[in-house]
């Protein structure tokens, strides 16, 4: 396994991050212990979730499944990066969502709880608040590191400026700010090249993409399902929109004889600002097979090819669009 600093940050990580989303609602109790075991098995050792995983408002179902995992002792939880979120609705009353300095310390140590531990590695900002100023958010935030509930701040779903507000906020109040980014990020959806990718690399911040796979548009997606995400309607209908593109993207896997959805995280893996990309598997054999992309090298061609067929919006702004 290769471990490369999380941004700018000291702390190390994994290449993959595994991600926790399934645990609960697709994979049972069970099975998740056994992914999370296998997961530290294989050198993993940045774990991904949010207080909403599980999607039953209020109750943190999977964070709760990876307390009890922590819980059996073993090493687990100091083997362990944990990143968790804050910013979505935990309940029906009016301060239980978004980052007022209310929520942030209700929902910091509720997911401590859930979790069974005494502090949150990275504490990531699920998604911007218009609604609140920052000055507001960092003075939380400070105080929860200052108590030693967390060691570092992310975001995910940021524009490119947002992380350059918050860092120039952060900056002024003497705190370190936002050490990573989790985006969207993968072959077919690369608008984050345009204003995110440069401002992650002007501030050091880690970029962390999800959904590499596409929803498993980039799986395979040309080889019918019925089970799984890619038998889904709407994922159905992005086939088809996509299918030229999917058909010579499949064509060159077969032609490097190579899984499709290896390729596609083994692309992301090949751009300088990915830190780690988070991978969400439901079942033990999905996370088994993906280990073969952390030996998977594209050469130069190959990487030139998947550009031609998935072009991104032509670099960062605002060359891609003007001169």
């Amino acid at each position: 396994m290769e471990y490369v600093h999380l941004g700018r940050a000291g702390v190390k990580v994994s290449r993959l991050c595994l991600g926790t989303m399934n645990f609960g609602p697709e994979t049972n109790e069970t099975d998740s212990f056994a992914i999370m075991d296998r997961a530290l098995e294989l050198g993993l050792n940045f774990f991904d979730t949010a207080d909403v995983y599980g999607w039953k408002v209020g109750e943190g179902w999977t964070e709760q499944i990876m307390g009890r995992w922590f819980a059996q002792g073993g090493g687990r939880r100091e083997k362990v990066v944990l990143a968790t979120k804050v910013f979505g609705r935990m309940g029906d009353w009016p301060n239980q969502s978004r980052l007022s300095a209310l929520h942030i310390k209700r929902a910091c140590e509720a997911s401590l709880r859930r979790l069974q531990t005494d502090c949150i590695d990275l504490y990531q900002i699920h998604h911007i608040d218009r609604e609140t100023p920052w000055e507001e958010i960092w003075q939380a935030m400070e105080q929860l590191v200052r108590e030693g509930k967390v060691l570092y701040i992310g975001s995910s779903n940021f524009a490119g400026w947002h992380l350059a507000q918050a860092q120039e906020i952060a900056r002024s109040r003497h705190f370190l700010g936002l050490v990573s980014e989790q985006s969207l990020y993968n072959l077919n959806e690369r608008t984050v090249e345009l204003e995110v990718i440069p401002a992650c690399e002007t501030y050091g911040i880690g970029l962390i993409p999800w959904s590499p796979l596409a929803r498993g548009l980039l799986a395979g997606s040309l080889k019918p399902a019925t089970v799984g995400r890619r038998a889904k309607e709407d994922l159905k209908k992005d086939i088809e929109t996509s299918r030229p593109k999917l058909e010579a993207y499949e064509a060159l896997c077969a032609q490097l004889g190579e899984r499709p959805a290896d390729v596609a995280l083994s692309w992301l893996l090949h751009q300088k600002a990915v830190t780690s990309s988070i991978i969400g598997p439901r079942t033990m054999e999905q996370l088994n097979g993906t280990m073969r992309v952390l030996s998977l090298r594209l050469s130069k061609e190959t990487l030139k090819r998947l550009d031609e067929i998935f072009p991104g919006p032509g670099g960062p702004a605002p060359e891609a669009y003007a001169w």
